[in-house]
């Protein structure tokens, strides 16, 4: 999130697409509800009527996979009608710089595409160059290779006629979303999105995201309280984890994870640190130097030296273009390249796409190691639905975790805002934290490395040893090096800091081993005192930022990019929104994104967007796999045999895997009918928790099948009779819950049934619940990111004993 929960209470105009935060963020939606009744217009988008749909003042369905077209058309009306923001766009955006010649669509193909590889050459997609080695700008905005001009005639195709014909949204409800959103395009309102799976789990599910983006950028609403772009998790940690580099591709505080070209800490440093001649630019990411230093001391203390490139050597690396995800680990297990998985607090049987491929892999390992507070449909893949536990050769080891309420640690939810919690019952039986299943893990290999030696020991003896003592992990002690230290005594300015002292902001930390940080983001947060653990109630400008109220990465800011709040003199754009504005020479309010003087001070005045190079918010966006503007493609499996966009119906550098358990059908008439998955209250995840609750299965005790009145007369289905929902890749039964929440959609003159199911169930328990919906779902997924496309694919329903 840009903003945070609270601050949705500040919208004038609130977009819930991608998402049913009603149900599935319930907490969320007391600020939903906060800000209309201060007479916010709530809209809605979703394929079904929810709980959330049922509160919007306009509510728009539209077909699973179909986002783009959506959010383009309202791209186009918003250039149309001439509601985006003039001076934020010329002053906080590159939407007046000058494409280069060479940059090119056609037909639905950016230039420089590698039809074999399905990826592009991006050189093409640059800026024209002035003397000075900064992009030509054109602040009128008509040049027609700026990026503005290029934006509009991109999406001139998206017309009201072809995106209702793709999403089947009527034209009618299409224009209302569109002039109630694109009304926020005035200093005096601000809109904001909240989103989540519903827009991640897609082949372009970046691109969705990026669309929407540009809609906030256009209308001026990053950096505004009550607007910004706003991720809301599926899980209550998911933000700290990925802060904390829990993907493949990002280290803690997302510094990129070294290829296996970058050899030595110099190269690392050279490919991966961003450069601008612009001296209005903070570009912040050019310290990334002094964070990777600081990240290496944190991690092997005295014995990462400058001699040894701080062991920047013992890092592991990945192959060069190699992706590590899910899907690709799945792949390569399942074609027995690996031979032992920690399962760690996760239920991939059930939640992994395509998962009788996920089930088939497990049974190719040497060893498993499940982590858990019980038992689960991957600890026991062994005994699962037509396999033979005698056929099984993969050794499994089950090792009981406690719940977060029996230990003490931090969480850092959607909004950044880490917070401390402590331990409020002990575990059961022999239960351990995860901590000290770490810790007692790894003093028992160091202790094997002692005794018998072993390969590559340097990172293993090296590691610190502080943070765990008698195989029990200490959250402090890990969060005071999260936080970081000085190594040796440094002079900053006119103080000097010794040796042990807490960091105290992350503008401190070194390049030259100085100083450690276990996440550069999070320096500030446990100094001389735990400020996560903060409960103050002061909220100065009223807008509810709540400074004292845990701790916010970074540096306790609670809107990011908030100088784009003021105009380029500092005075807020909205008076009565006033989250920063520049006093007597100081900023007064939100924590600024940096100290600079506004931009009018054009010798020490820094542009807005500090994480970016070129310091303006990127509607030409050429750093990702798929292009640098989103475009409409049709996911993997789909009900049309063309894409009346282009001619490339998917997206064509979507991951496409080819072996015989990664088979998919678009357009057969086997499995005519669209596929989604969601979640309900009652249940959490794949209901590893939530499934062994009486209570919770007397509200939602089995697997189902939603769909509309229309398809259950069809298909002769009645409410409550048992079904059998197929897939090119699996079944699955479930029980018929025949509803006015879905509808059908006409989609390109044809009508086009689409159904849902939650996939929060499995075959270990309850006994008659049903089993997981991703046995269903594709082995595909977003280019950039390569999370699974859950949320579009193809079906057939039928009753079951019936056709």
């Amino acid at each position: 999130m840009t903003n945070h929960w609270i601050d949705l209470r500040n919208s004038d105009c609130i977009l819930v697409m991608g998402s049913n935060a009603a149900e599935n963020h319930p907490i969320s939606f007391k600020w939903v509800t906060k800000a209309m009744e201060k007479g916010a217009t709530l809209i809605n988008v979703d394929p079904r009527f929810t709980r959330t749909s049922s509160k919007a003042n306009i509510y728009a369905p539209l077909r699973s996979g179909t986002d783009i077209a959506f959010l383009g058309g309202m791209i186009r009306f918003i250039l149309d009608t001439k509601r985006y923001f003039p001076e934020y766009v010329v002053n906080y955006t590159n939407a007046s710089y000058i494409l280069s010649g060479k940059f090119k669509f056609e037909d639905g193909l950016f230039s420089g595409y590698d039809e074999k590889g399905r990826k592009y050459d991006k050189a093409s997609w640059t800026f024209e160059m002035d003397e000075r080695g900064l992009p030509k700008r054109d602040l009128t905005l008509q040049d027609p290779n700026c990026v503005f001009q290029q934006m509009k005639k991109f999406y001139s195709r998206y017309t009201l006629e072809k995106v209702s014909s793709i999403t089947g949204t009527p034209v009618a409800d299409l224009l209302r979303v569109y002039e109630a959103y694109g009304a926020t395009g005035v200093p005096s309102k601000s809109g904001t999105i909240m989103y989540a799976m519903g827009w991640t789990q897609h082949t372009v599910g970046v691109q969705n995201i990026r669309a929407m983006s540009i809609i906030q950028l256009l209308l001026g609403n990053i950096g505004q309280a009550g607007g910004g772009v706003n991720a809301l998790r599926g899980e209550s940690n998911v933000q700290g984890s990925t802060d904390q580099g829990l993907l493949f591709h990002i280290l803690p505080g997302y510094l990129p994870t070294p290829a296996a070209s970058m050899d030595t800490l110099t190269v690392y440093k050279e490919k991966t640190t961003p450069k601008t001649k612009d001296p209005m630019s903070a570009n912040w990411w050019g310290n990334r130097p002094k964070y990777i230093t600081s990240l290496l001391k944190a991690f092997f203390g005295d014995a990462a030296t400058k001699d040894n490139d701080f062991g920047y050597s013992w890092l592991p690396k990945i192959d060069d273009g190699k992706p590590y995800s899910w899907l690709d680990i799945f792949d390569e297990m399942y074609n027995g390249k690996i031979k032992g998985f920690f399962s760690w607090g996760q239920n991939p049987a059930c939640s992994g796409a395509n998962s009788n491929k996920t089930r088939a892999a497990l049974a190719k390992l040497d060893w498993l190691v499940n982590v858990n507070l019980f038992d689960n449909e991957t600890g026991s893949f062994w005994k699962g639905p037509g396999v033979d536990p005698k056929k099984c050769k993969t050794e499994v080891f089950f090792l009981p975790c406690v719940a977060s309420v029996e230990k003490e640690g931090s969480l850092s939810n959607s909004g950044r805002w880490m917070q401390w919690r402590y331990k409020a019952a002990d575990a059961p039986g022999q239960c351990l934290p995860d901590g000290d299943i770490m810790a007692k893990l790894f003093e028992k290999v160091r202790a094997l490395y002692a005794k018998d030696g072993g390969a590559f020991p340097e990172p293993i003896k090296g590691l610190r040893t502080e943070l765990t003592k008698g195989g029990h992990f200490d959250p402090h002690a890990v969060a005071k090096l999260i936080n970081g230290y000085f190594e040796a005594d440094v002079t900053i300015g006119d103080k000097t800091y010794k040796k042990g002292t807490p960091v105290p902001a992350f503008a401190m930390l070194q390049a030259d081993g100085s100083t450690s940080s276990g996440n550069w983001l999070y320096t500030q947060s446990y100094t001389d005192k735990n400020l996560s653990a903060r409960r103050g109630k002061k909220d100065p400008t009223g807008l509810g930022l709540y400074p004292e109220w845990s701790w916010c990465w970074p540096v306790n800011r609670r809107i990011l990019y908030n100088r784009a709040s003021v105009d380029p003199h500092g005075r807020p754009l909205d008076d009565k929104k006033n989250i920063l504005e520049w006093k007597d020479g100081k900023w007064v309010g939100d924590i600024p994104d940096g100290p600079w003087p506004p931009m009018s001070d054009t010798k020490a005045g820094k542009l807005p967007f500090i994480m970016r190079a070129d310091g303006l918010g990127a509607i030409f966006g050429p750093g990702l796999a798929d292009g640098p503007f989103p475009e409409h493609y049709e996911p993997l499996e789909c009900p049309v045999e063309k894409n009346i966009m282009s001619g490339q119906r998917i997206n064509p550098t979507a991951p496409v895997f080819k072996g015989e358990a990664d088979a998919f059908a678009s357009c057969d008439p086997r499995f005519p009918f669209v596929g989604t998955t969601y979640r309900v209250t009652e249940h959490w995840q794949t209901g590893l928790m939530t499934r062994w609750q009486p209570w919770l299965l007397e509200c939602e005790p089995q697997m189902f099948v939603e769909m509309s009145e229309e398809l259950a007369k069809l298909k002769g289905i009645k409410n409550g009779e048992m079904c059998v929902v197929s897939s090119a890749r699996g079944k699955v039964d479930c029980v018929a819950i025949v509803t006015k929440r879905f509808k059908p959609f006409t989609i390109q003159g044809q009508l086009v049934h689409q159904v849902g199911f939650p996939w929060h169930y499995g075959w270990v328990h309850p006994k008659h619940g049903g089993d997981s919906a991703n046995l269903l779902t594709p082995s595909t997924g977003d280019p950039n990111t390569r999370i699974p496309e859950s949320k579009a694919f193809m079906v057939n329903v039928a009753k079951k004993g019936g056709k």
